[in-house]
């Protein structure tokens, strides 16, 4: 395959339009800015430039918003008007009880493991001689998408009624004397060893954000307690917790808004059989692979009313501290 110039020309001359276009808009947003007076030119530039960016905001996502809303109240055909219908179906069918159930499996288990084994790991290794390398390490899976450590784990998880296993988990049963098991299909606990995934990556986010946390605690603190005799158990629950809870907190509630808006490990792992379905998952089906439009939005609206007490806690949290400070 070559490269001919003259056939990418257009493509090339729309780039050029849309980068001086670029140019001129900010010029132009800069040049309103300056006609404000002096004392107030720091505040005109700036709502000049939130402008756009709010204008933005609203056709990505308070217009979707409102219209999946309204699509909600519709059947599969977005003709029909059925009022609450959908949402009825959400809470009294017991196959979508299901996937709300595993959901909060998810929400619970998700940040709490995340999080405490974050928080020890992260005293364990500090101001150790290999702290950096040991946060890099459990860092790592961060860099990894969603869908790259799902089909990683698949490969951990997978099982075979005969031959040879080429999951990692089945032939480590093997060589213990142990029958290989279908991780994935037997539930309830197939849903945990899908949380397995979700913890992984997300330990590393969590052991960087406690580890600086607990870098930041006054040192003399940290001697007064210990010339008041305090053992490490002691340190860890009366000195080292209470003074970073602001950042526990912060990382159990990003984690939370994380599994509840999961979809990639579900969906690569297991497509959402064996009762390991979720929220997110499931809207996915309804909307696009069932075709039932209103049932799809009706979900997403959920999940969203969700995640609204999520933030509002952690905003309320925010302003508290601000208040404090």
């Amino acid at each position: 395959m070559t490269f001919d110039f003259v056939d990418e020309l257009p493509k090339l001359g729309v780039l050029g339009v849309g980068l001086i276009a670029f140019v001129l808009v900010v010029l132009g947003l800069l040049a309103l800015a300056n006609l404000a007076p002096n004392r107030e030119r720091g505040g005109a530039t700036a709502s000049v430039f939130l402008i756009p960016a709010l204008i933005l905001l609203g056709i990505g996502l308070i217009v979707p918003a409102v219209r999946t809303t309204i699509l909600s109240f519709f059947d599969k055909t977005t003709e029909v008007f059925v009022g609450l219908d959908n949402y009825i179906w959400v809470f009294t069918d017991p196959e979508i009880l299901l996937v709300v159930r595993n959901t909060v499996v998810w929400v619970v288990l998700t940040p709490l493991l995340a999080t405490a084994i974050g928080l020890v790991y992260a005293v364990l290794i500090d101001k150790t001689r290999f702290e950096a390398l040991a946060k890099t390490l459990v860092f790592l899976p961060m860099a990894i998408s969603f869908v790259g450590a799902s089909i990683i784990w698949r490969f951990v998880y997978d099982y075979k009624e005969v031959g040879d296993q080429i999951g990692l988990l089945n032939q480590i049963m093997v060589w213990l004397g142990f029958t290989p098991q279908p991780w994935l299909t037997e539930t309830p606990w197939n849903n945990v060893f899908l949380i397995v995934v979700m913890v992984w990556i997300q330990a590393g986010f969590a052991t960087v954000v406690l580890s600086a946390a607990i870098k930041g605690i006054p040192a003399e603190i940290i001697e007064a307690a210990r010339l008041d005799g305090v053992n490490a158990w002691q340190m860890f629950w009366r000195i080292t917790v209470p003074s970073i809870r602001a950042a526990v907190i912060v990382v159990i509630v990003t984690m939370s808004i994380a599994a509840l808006k999961l979809f990639d490990i579900v969906r690569t792992m297991t497509g959402g059989q064996n009762e390991t379905s979720v929220l997110a998952n499931e809207m996915y089906f309804q909307a696009f692979v069932g075709d039932q439009d209103g049932r799809g939005a009706a979900l997403a609206v959920v999940l969203f009313l969700l995640v609204v007490p999520i933030i509002a806690y952690q905003v309320h949290n925010i302003r508290k501290r601000r208040e404090i400070a």
